[in-house]
């Protein structure tokens, strides 16, 4: 088996490279041990170093195919070891590129991990979980590292484990309504200020927060709770350090030869999907987090660089970048059916959420940043601006069919400079609170799923800052307690009304209702379930000027009685408690609908009463 995956590997078929690659438990000549083999070729010659060693380099033997092995006896679970490479250049240490477990940073060796010890308790989640077209979903993005922190504690110290998230930021996803949690990059990384996106290892979950073992338990008790994980991941780049995959072998094994292809604007390194072996180790570490970590989707970090040549479209397409995303994605979807596969993606790049086999790459959601760019450029504009850019709200559904799209409001939206969500929005503290209720509004009742940074939920003021934790005494002052149960409350009635989330993708499951108010920034629309003996339809009236509007004629399409599900100006939630009574339907012209009282910057949900 172990030769077959290292032939795959080379002719970049492998999905499997780190059954082979890497430090395996086994048991040979009669002995337990551990069984290294990593993939250099143009070395001159490799030794492996290590506890077990007491570091003293012993020789590998080389295959014909430029893969290097050695059997070691006795070796243990959690021991430390690395590669010494011979090249040109001299002798240099290495961590594993398949290593699945790493010596906290700033140390640079790689640990020995059995992948099979832990004992997963997840069989009825992964049985039965979906691509969630049609259920709700809600992401909770989290940066570990700074959602909470220990402030009497220094560097590594500070992190919540693995197993501290498990009692903390579990039941607070929970209770605060999330369907998912995102995890930004836990691929190991030597620098914090990174977020985790200079990686410099695919396969080691790090160890800043503990072991594999914590991670695994951590996401088995997520999906006992019945939230999914998804992974950030970062296929693009790897870190510049030369104890990692750089000059790996003294040669440009995994990057370009071609300095104008290598480098990018993050002073990282390209991998050069050219080379068969580097489509089959990404290929593969897609593969190993589905599978050896139960992840329910994994988010691909800048596609466009993929997209394009260095991320460039004047460069043109980057041939190689597009074959190995159609490539893996093909693979992972017949692997991994229920598991999500999420594109970051700014470009125009058709069909990046079409099946490969009709030319698209496979992806089953992208996310929309032109509605996240738009919407949030309508939010900083004064109200008696708002009139003229009502295309700022409205655009979205006009190409929003392309693709399956995932709204974001991501980490990126609230660091170098940009302010916060709550922050981005134009007015005094007092007017902001309305306002951010109703884009949160907008955007549960908007067709797709969802997407939030942590903070958002908090009305956080402050920029994101990955070296200090949320403002969480934030929810000591009442705008902010009072938005923080608004979320509770929204994201509850979104998954308990099929109208906001079954047939998301399908057109006839939103209807514009009025679009004649724009210029007194009102917005409204319908969101249809369409199927089943319980088909429900929602109506949203959003109001986004600082003007109320009184008896604003509301059309629908059933004539009924309508009541209120959800008005952002209720008084637990902030507002002032100007709420509408049961209202029946009545004649417009030739329109039916019914009169409501919209106040200023107030967004209300009505549904036809049973």
């Amino acid at each position: 088996m172990q030769e077959q995956i290292l032939h795959e590997y080379l002719q970049g078929q492998s999905c499997e490279a780190y059954r082979a690659l890497g430090a395996h438990h086994t048991v040979e000549y009669d002995q337990q041990g551990v069984r290294f083999t990593v993939y250099a070729p143009n070395a001159q010659n490799v030794f492996l170093i290590g506890e077990f060693s007491d570091w003293n380099a012993w020789q590998m033997k080389r295959t014909s195919e430029g893969f290097w092995t050695i059997f070691v006896s006795g070796a243990k679970d959690e021991q430390m070891y690395k590669y010494r490479i011979q090249s040109e250049d001299g002798l240099l240490d290495h961590a594993d590129p398949f290593g699945f477990y790493a010596e906290l940073r700033p140390a640079t060796a790689s640990r020995i991990f059995d992948l099979d010890r832990y004992q997963w308790a997840d069989r009825k989640w992964m049985q039965t979980r979906c691509k969630n077209f049609n259920r709700p979903v809600s992401i909770y993005e989290v940066h570990p590292g700074s959602w909470k922190i220990r402030s009497d504690a220094e560097d590594a110290a500070r992190f919540y484990t693995y197993e501290d998230l498990i009692d903390t930021l579990l039941p607070y996803v929970r209770e605060q309504g999330f369907t998912h949690i995102e995890l930004l990059p836990l691929t190991e990384h030597p620098l914090d200020a990174s977020w985790g996106y200079q990686v410099s290892g695919c396969y080691a979950a790090t160890s800043r927060y503990g072991t594999p073992e914590q991670l695994m338990h951590f996401i088995d008790c997520c999906h006992q709770e019945n939230i999914g994980v998804i992974m950030d991941f970062v296929p693009a780049h790897f870190v510049s350090d030369n104890y990692a995959l750089s000059r790996f072998d003294g040669s440009y094994l995994y990057e370009s030869s071609d300095a104008s292809l290598r480098n990018s604007e993050w002073g990282t390194i390209f991998f050069d999907y050219t080379k068969p072996h580097v489509v089959s180790f990404m290929k593969s570490a897609v593969d190993f987090w589905l599978t050896c970590y139960h992840f329910d989707g994994i988010r691909y970090d800048a596609v466009s660089r993929l997209l394009y040549i260095c991320g460039q479209e004047e460069r043109g397409i980057n041939e190689a970048g597009v074959w190995f995303l159609r490539n893996t994605n093909y693979a992972m979807q017949s692997r991994h059916p229920g598991a999500m596969l999420i594109a970051e993606d700014s470009t125009s790049f058709l069909k990046v959420t079409a099946p490969v086999e009709y030319g698209g790459l496979g992806f089953d959601y992208k996310w929309d940043l032109g509605w996240m760019n738009d919407s949030l450029d309508y939010m900083k504009k004064r109200p008696e601006e708002r009139p003229a850019f009502a295309k700022d709200l409205t655009f979205s559904m006009s190409y929003f069919y392309s693709e399956i799209f995932l709204l974001p409001l991501s980490h990126d939206e609230v660091v170098h400079g940009k302010k916060t969500i709550i922050d981005k929005i134009s007015g005094s503290y007092e007017e902001k609170f309305p306002q951010l209720r109703l884009f949160w509004l907008y955007m549960f009742t908007h067709p797709g799923k969802k997407l939030n940074f942590m903070g958002n939920e908090l009305a956080e003021f402050k920029e994101w800052n990955e070296n200090a934790a949320l403002g969480w005494n934030l929810l000591t002052y009442p705008n902010h307690d009072a938005f923080h149960h608004y979320v509770q409350a929204l994201q509850k009635i979104y998954q308990q009304h099929p109208a906001l989330y079954q047939n998301d993708y399908n057109a006839k499951s939103f209807t514009w209702m009025d679009l004649s108010n724009t210029g007194r920034c009102i917005f409204a629309y319908c969101r249809d379930s369409l199927e089943g003996p319980n088909r429900e339809r929602i109506y949203v009236a959003l109001n986004f000027s600082d003007r109320p509007a009184p008896e604003y004629f509301l059309p629908v399409q059933q004539a009924g009685t309508y009541t209120e599900l959800l008005n952002t100006d209720t008084a637990q939630f902030g507002g002032g408690d100007h709420r509408n009574p049961a209202m029946h339907t009545c004649r417009h012209g030739n329109r039916i609908g019914i009169y409501a009282d919209l106040p200023a910057y107030s967004g209300i949900l009505f549904q036809m009463k049973d």
